[in-house]
């Protein structure tokens, strides 16, 4: 393997700046200029200028240090959208602490691992979640929650025994820490799935969360008189770096909402009068019910594909990409100014080197199908590495240093690209990640199963959901009753609900292919037969 590093020498495009550097050079120049607007679901909403945002940044990462934080602790992250899941990040960096964002719909058990393979320190989570982050991650000195929930439902029982108050969290702003910048070092991690059972921490330093800032917001031809509309989870990439990076590094306003409300959309989006969205196709496909204004004032979307039919119903244009967490951007993306290939992802983004080899290593013909591997540096224009796990990171680039990705894609006569699928055991679920191999190794904690295979059935809204296929020991006669009810509760117990089956179906025996393995296509086979059925 051979990962390329800077040179003897090199100076790349963020030398002497970071994460706070931004943050601080908006608050400059667009001092009064709105940056982020709350709009709850409930009660009022709160807007923040560029310069209050630097303000209150400063205010918690000098809080957070009074608490003791230093340069290199890891915080967890564990909120809905809200402004605090920002002011958190930000702060975090500010500090040089590494802001560990996860997904809220984590259970106790992948919370528990979370924290403890990045070794957080603390956590900052919200009422609804504080009881569930106390009981999971033991190993934390203190723990910080909201005064309110961003539309979750409150949690039942006690409050958890070592939490205070976010707001208690913040101190002077004229005590914010001063450390030298330094683009290199560390400033999130996001756990993502893989094609192992646990999911692995992607490490982004200062100078990759930059790189997400400034090529998002020239790719998405964003300008300081845009507002973006942010519906997508804060914890993830999309809406981190395409959505609040990017409007940060153009000086243009981003609206934040809770989730996604297709009933709300068209109301808040004519209300702040926004031009820009990133959005996923369960999304889209939702929207598609709702009664839609004549005008509005969008001039362009970002989503899986480029200029889909769907366009002229919305009356707006859509850029298709393809992105990872460990891009930080997008790899390929489509043409604002010119016409894209509809239903592609876009053409090879200038910023990375792309390949598509085909299953002999060769590279594809145009109309053939091949693995999408990436090349660039890691730690700018690539992820820095797995955090703690140096076999992952080392076993996810090839010889000559492209990132395996493990996605196929399509080459067309054009130059553009269009998606095909991706690694057979990874699962799309509602525009979530999903190994099968972590569904199974749950399922298999039970004694009554012998054998389990997770596959992909397709779902109108979600893209894609799981189905178990399990192998009773001693039989499928010998199953107990409520043997798939048991199955369920296992999942519910240890994973996320959207990694939870939607189906889990008894069976004798299940199909093989060589070397005695299960032969997945079959079962994907029988799935769709029984849909077309």
């Amino acid at each position: 393997m051979a990962m390329r590093a800077p040179e003897h020498g090199y100076v790349g495009p963020f030398a002497g700046i970071d994460v706070p550097w931004l943050v601080e050079m908006r608050a400059r120049t667009r001092r009064d200029h709105p940056f982020l607007i709350w709009e709850p679901f409930e009660g009022s909403g709160e807007s923040l200028t560029y310069g209050a945002f630097h303000e209150r940044v400063g205010g918690l990462a000098a809080g957070l240090a009074r608490r003791g934080m230093k340069q290199g602790d890891f915080l967890l992250i564990h909120l809905d959208n809200c402004l605090e899941t920002l002011l958190a990040w930000y702060a975090a960096a500010e500090l040089g602490v590494v802001a560990v964002t996860t997904n809220t719909r984590s259970s106790g058990e992948e919370l528990g691992y979370f924290a403890d393979h990045c070794g957080a320190v603390a956590a900052i989570t919200q009422p609804a979640y504080a009881e569930l982050v106390n009981a999971s991650c033991r190993r934390l000195d203190w723990l910080a929650a909201t005064s309110h929930d961003a539309g979750a439902a409150p949690a039942a029982g006690r409050g958890p025994d070592r939490a205070s108050s976010f707001a208690a969290l913040f101190g002077d702003a004229s005590d914010r820490p001063r450390r030298g910048r330094d683009p290199l070092a560390p400033v999130g991690v996001q756990y993502t799935s893989g094609t192992t059972a646990r999911p692995k921490g992607v490490l982004w330093t200062h100078a990759n969360a930059l790189w997400g800032a400034k090529i998002n917001a020239a790719h998405e031809d964003l300008r300081p008189e845009d507002v973006h509309l942010v519906y997508l989870p804060l914890f993830h990439t999309n809406a981190q770096a395409y959505s609040v990076l990017a409007s940060l590094w153009a000086g243009a306003s981003a609206v934040i909402q809770p989730k996604f409300s297709a009933s709300r959309f068209w109301g808040v989006a004519a209300k702040h009068r926004c031009s820009w969205t990133s959005t996923i196709p369960f999304c889209t496909r939702a929207l598609i019910e709702q009664e839609r204004p004549k005008r509005h004032s969008f001039r362009l979307w970002g989503s899986a594909v480029s200029e889909p039919p769907t366009d002229a119903l919305f009356g707006v244009k859509t850029i298709g990409w393809w992105g990872m967490t460990e891009t930080m951007t997008h790899g390929i993306v489509g043409e604002v100014h010119q016409p894209n290939t509809p239903l592609s992802i876009g053409r090879a983004a200038s910023e990375y080197e792309i390949r598509i080899l085909g299953a002999d290593g060769a590279a594809v013909a145009p109309g053939e199908t091949g693995e999408l591997r990436v090349r660039g540096l890691p730690g700018l224009s690539l992820f820095k590495e797995y955090l703690n796990n140096r076999e992952a990171t080392a076993e996810s680039y090839d010889e000559q240093g492209f990132f395996r990705t493990g996605d196929r894609v399509t080459l067309l006569e054009d130059g553009f690209i269009r998606f095909a699928d991706r690694s057979k055991d990874m699962l799309k679920v509602g525009g979530e990640n999903v190994a099968a191999s972590e569904i199974e190794q749950a399922i298999l904690s039970l004694a009554e199963v012998a054998e389990v295979a997770v596959v992909a059935r397709k779902h109108r809204m979600l893209d894609e959901v799981p189905v178990a296929f399990v192998l009773p020991r001693g039989g499928l006669g010998a199953a107990p009753p409520d043997l798939a009810e048991r199955v369920l509760a296992a999942c519910r117990a240890k994973l996320a609900s959207f990694k939870q089956p939607q189906e889990v179906r008894l069976v004798d025996a299940l199909p093989r292919s060589t070397l005695e393995k299960i032969a997945k296509a079959e079962l994907r086979r029988q799935l769709a037969e029984d849909q077309r059925g």
